[in-house]
């Protein structure tokens, strides 16, 4: 059953065109990877898709509703969410903090008094959240400036289950991590899509998407100039459509920077 559907979506920003009628579709529980160069609008395609950005033309449904119109925190109330690449998480404090920040539980106090933060019942939802994940942190006492970038990765992962999502938007995720701490990425990726969630995952790493999605949308000058399934394809044929086909030597000098 189709999830997220762009038809004909295009964006300039002035002069300049960005988005030309680009076409998307998203399952639910798909895991879709979008591939391309630098400039090749994956950023404004995605804050199109949360609302940061109104498309000029085209239709956006998500779950079945027209959501052109709706700004992002309608979007997001809807199910859709990003995690962008710099994670955006207030590093001086702990997981819980992290995770339901300016949605912190409450308690009254002596049972008169209300708005005093129920910090144990945020706890206790925090370590649930990362339990559900089946991911592992050092502890949710530790301000997560002090975690590895994997583990940050885990908190900003379970921050965005708490808002319930039925698309995940993950920028760049494995980009600044060592190799050890990819592959339980990756296994949150997995994790999410055996939940029922879709994932879009935006990366440059090709070895990452070809090994977790279920399909991969390449976008060239702001057009998507394939769509293919992960399981019939394979690195040299998504790297000739990124740098467009016969460009042998621009196809391997992106394979070995990838």
């Amino acid at each position: 059953m189709t999830l997220l559907s762009l038809r004909g979506i295009r964006k300039s920003f002035g002069a300049v065109d960005v988005l030309h009628g680009v076409d998307l579709s998203v399952a639910v529980g798909e895991v879709v990877g979008l591939v391309g160069d630098n400039g090749a609008g994956k950023s404004t395609l995605m804050k199109t898709i949360t609302g940061i950005y109104r498309a000029d033309t085209g239709s956006i449904e998500f779950d079945g509703k027209d959501i052109l119109a709706l700004d992002p925190g309608q979007r997001r109330r809807l199910g859709i969410e990003m995690i962008y690449q710099d994670l955006s998480l207030a590093k001086q404090q702990d997981v819980a903090s992290n995770i339901f920040l300016g949605r912190e539980p409450t308690k009254r106090l002596f049972g008169l008094f209300p708005g005093f933060v129920d910090k144990s019942e945020m706890d206790r939802q925090a370590a649930k959240m990362i339990e559900r994940l089946g991911a592992h942190l050092p502890s949710i006492n530790r301000s997560v400036g002090s975690f590895s970038g994997g583990q940050q990765q885990t908190v900003a992962i379970a921050r965005a289950l708490t808002f319930n999502p039925k698309l995940v938007i993950m920028d760049e995720p494995t980009a600044a991590l060592a190799v050890r701490e990819v592959q339980s990425v990756l296994d949150l990726i997995r994790r999410l899509k055996s939940e029922g969630i879709a994932v879009i995952l935006i990366s440059h790493r090709l070895n990452d998407v070809l090994s977790v999605t279920d399909r991969i949308v390449v976008l060239r000058h702001g057009r998507a100039d394939a769509d293919l399934v992960t399981a019939n394809t394979n690195m040299n044929e998504v790297v000739s459509r990124i740098v467009g086909g016969g460009d042998t030597a621009a196809a391997a000098a992106h394979e070995q920077r990838g």
